[in-house]
């Protein structure tokens, strides 16, 4: 498969057009600097937004290995820029600290080497506030940059993808954060909930899809992560997709009906992780005084029996699926069944900062609200090509021992997510903000 060619046309540079086969995929229409100098803006702003309010205590502290401190994201987001754009781009950029570029890499080897992942939460110096400082530094040199009219190609692509990026770790921040606080023994609110009214779950109903030899992954019309590509064709065998994600209410019935002690609905690494970990219920729920309660991001709750359940392990939601007689979709399934619907849904420029109760319809929240697993290992389509440089150890090397989810959650900004977007975590990980939704062979 050959590589698709993206143009662009530089403000300031008359009918010029740079050309160049890209991994990353980029809008096939005009795309101007001053555009670009907005959203890096408007990108940069939101991460101080997510951290707005927030202690510099709240943003020091690392509560487990795979989260990271509120000022580590702010920090490395900002290292992507420098590292990644400023070192071969900017001819008069100077570094704020030289260190930074070991301190805050995360895992990009063919960079160098990095400070170890689970030792972040105990450097409390740099502090917040020289953070901040390094944000300005390194957004003032990209502001210089985004000036200048015959900027290079490759430096666009990589602003795009560094503020996609950047998009992904707003969404890390305040996930992280919830599970930080969810230990403290106050159970502190990050944010004030906004008022809703009561709602029900609408019933939960099967669309079918024949059976179908359907297109792949991203069609090049704007941005994509490479793992969305190359596009190809998958033959799907008949199936029913659940109109909703399951609910808290349909899981709670799972969690009475002794799903986490009943060996024969788990894959077998799933009941060893349930034995080892003592899990009997979803990360967040607790039961107080006889009552289920779930701790958020707006501090300790009534279990909402109407919103879609979350915080769900890859093997918590494919044991329920059995449980419920059903299985998850493959993403191949859940992409043919999104592909035409609109990208709608709660979303972090909502401010709910929690699943909603879905809509009634034949088929709704597929964006929005909780990411959703997928049968689906994590691996490369045919055709696929790691790019060259530190690029390509941003999606590639991961594709081992994970799975697909699909669809975003309410923590991720809408702009970021599409059909063919693929999020990926281990089977283990349930500190994002993940569900399910349910799906089943067509009789």
């Amino acid at each position: 498969m050959h590589p698709q060619v993206y143009s662009l046309t530089l403000a300031g540079t008359g009918n010029r057009r740079l050309q160049a086969a890209s991994p990353m995929n980029f809008p096939a229409r005009h795309l101007t600097l001053p555009e670009l100098g907005i959203r890096f803006r408007a990108t940069r702003a939101a991460s101080i937004a997510v951290a707005a309010g927030l202690d510099a205590e709240d943003c020091a502290l690392q509560s487990m290995p795979d989260a990271s401190p509120v000022k580590w994201h702010l920090a490395h987001t900002t290292w992507f820029f420098e590292t990644m754009v400023l070192e071969r781009f900017a001819r008069s950029h100077s570094p704020l600290r030289a260190e930074f570029r070991e301190f805050y890499n995360s895992y990009y080897n063919v960079v160098g080497e990095q400070f170890p992942r689970a030792q972040r939460g105990l450097i409390s110096r740099p502090g917040l506030e020289e953070v901040l400082a390094y944000r300005r530094h390194v957004d003032a040199a990209m502001d210089s940059l985004l000036s200048e009219p015959s900027l290079d190609y490759e430096a666009l692509k990589l602003i795009e993808l560094g503020l996609n990026h950047e998009q992904q770790h707003q969404e890390l921040m305040v996930t992280d954060l919830k599970h930080l606080l969810s230990l403290n023994p106050f159970s502190p609110a990050y944010r004030q909930a906004k008022k809703e009214l009561p709602a029900k779950a609408p019933a939960l109903t099967w669309k079918a899809f024949d059976c179908a030899l359907v297109e792949i992954g991203h069609s090049g019309i704007g941005f994509s992560f490479d793992n969305e590509l190359p596009r190809h064709r998958q033959f799907l065998e008949p199936f029913e997709l659940a109109s909703r994600p399951a609910t808290a209410g349909e899981y709670l019935a799972f969690v009475q009906d002794g799903g986490y002690a009943r060996p024969e609905l788990w894959l077998s690494e799933g009941w060893q992780t349930v034995q080892a970990q003592k899990w009997a219920s979803p990360l967040y729920w607790r039961r107080i005084d006889g009552q289920w309660q779930e701790f958020t991001l707006h501090g300790l709750r009534p279990l909402d029996p109407a919103r879609p359940v979350v915080h769900l392990s890859h093997y918590e939601a494919d044991a329920y699926a059995r449980w419920a007689d059903a299985r998850l979709p493959t993403e191949f399934e859940w992409e043919r069944a999104a592909a035409d619907e609109p990208v709608t849904g709660n979303f972090a420029e909502a401010g709910m900062l929690h699943p909603t109760p879905s809509p009634d319809g034949p088929m709704s929240a597929l964006f929005g609200d909780v990411w959703e697993w997928t049968s689906s290992s994590y691996a490369a389509y045919p055709g696929f090509k790691t790019a060259t440089g530190a690029v390509g150890e941003y999606n590639g090397k991961f594709m081992a021992n994970q799975y697909v989810l699909r669809g975003g959650s309410c923590l991720t900004p809408q702009a970021h997510i599409r059909a063919t977007y693929r999020n990926f975590f281990p089977s283990s990980a349930r500190w994002q903000f993940s569900g399910l939704r349910l799906a089943r062979d067509a009789l």
